[in-house]
């Protein structure tokens, strides 16, 4: 389906990132990987799954710099021709109340989590407008849409993420390219494994018993979203039903939103 076209998916070595860049490869398309961890593995893992003569690339753009972000999608246009797909998906996380949360933590978070998908946006997006052609997903959260206690820096962010969403789509509603946010409830990812760990170490409970607390304050599925799941809406973004789908922000929560 998506043979010829190339994505750019940032923060895509692990979790929610490397599940959407083996999907967009399965589909047929080149993919340029962004992150940290073992960049080897997730490269394997995405070409495991490559058809259509998708090639896998990566670069290692810090995503609290803006320069490098350009640098990226540089890369990618020279690398494959085009940035078709863009996937704003890197994120970090910090869990303090509002009075002793760190500085710098709160400017990392906006960096990373929102600042970084405007740079990403705002040099792709020439491109797919003179192709006529585009699909911009943003991955917000379920914390996009409603507040935790604890999250300033990542609810102030992903907040803002919906938000720039909706404007840019705006922006294209006239044009080939759509813009679109994902926004998941609780997903296993390293991020969220930190917080079972932490969980279970501070009530000294097992993994599983803190697994599922946490699943039964916020989400009635009591399962987590996978991956694979979201991967499953960013492939079906990509689609052709999905051409007139502009400045959503569809949440996959297992029910959270709607209690």
């Amino acid at each position: 389906m998506l043979n010829g076209k190339t994505a750019l998916v940032t923060g895509s070595t692990s979790g929610i990132g490397l599940g959407m860049a083996q999907a967009l490869a399965a589909q047929g398309a080149h993919v340029m990987l962004n992150g940290f961890g073992d960049i080897e593995a997730a490269k394997a893992a995405v070409a495991q799954v490559a058809t259509g003569g998708a090639r896998v690339g990566y670069h290692g753009a810090d995503m609290s710099k803006p320069a490098e972000i350009e640098a990226m999608v540089r890369a990618c246009e020279a690398e494959f021709g085009a940035v078709d797909i863009l996937v704003n998906n890197a994120g970090i996380q910090h869990v303090a109340p509002v009075e002793d949360f760190p500085v710098d933590r709160w400017d990392a978070i906006i960096a990373i989590n929102l600042s970084s998908a405007f740079h990403a946006i705002r040099v792709a997006l020439p491109g797919m407008k003179a192709r006529g052609w585009g699909r911009i997903l943003n991955v917000a959260s379920v914390h996009g849409l409603v507040a935790s206690a604890q999250k300033s820096a990542y609810v102030a962010a992903k907040h803002g993420i919906i938000g720039l969403t909706k404007t840019v789509a705006l922006e294209t509603a006239t044009t080939g390219v759509t813009v679109n946010a994902i926004c998941p409830g609780w997903v296993l990812t390293p991020l969220v494994q930190k917080q079972v760990d932490a969980r279970a170490a501070a009530a000294g409970i097992s993994e599983d018993e803190a697994k599922k607390q946490l699943l039964a304050e916020k989400q009635p599925s009591l399962q987590f979203t996978t991956p694979e799941e979201l991967a499953g809406l960013a492939v079906f973004l990509c689609s052709p039903a999905a051409n007139n789908l502009r400045g959503a922000a569809i949440n996959m929560d297992g029910g959270w939103v709607a209690q």
